[in-house]
């Protein structure tokens, strides 16, 4: 999944592959992360969400995170990227 991604549309690729990581990329291919399903439902759940957020800004920026910790521990990673 690139970087550059919206949140909403990671939920979106992740809700199509029933998947609950994602493996996160920069523009050269470089894995820079993984979020978590949840993670990102409560990054757009949140009072700080706006459609402007993009992945590189959940890895990097001091948003909110579940309970389970940042990168959870559930089964289903897709890598995707540009």
């Amino acid at each position: 999944m690139s970087d550059d991604m919206t949140v909403e549309v990671a939920l979106a690729v992740m809700a199509g592959a029933r998947v609950e990581h994602l493996t996160v990329c920069d523009g050269d291919d470089e894995v820079t992360g993984r979020v978590t399903r949840i993670r990102l439902a409560v990054v757009r759940d949140s009072s700080a969400y706006t459609d402007r957020i993009r992945l590189r800004d959940v890895l990097h920026g001091p948003l909110p995170s579940p309970g389970v910790g940042a990168y959870g521990r559930v089964a289903g990673v897709v890598a995707v990227s540009r």
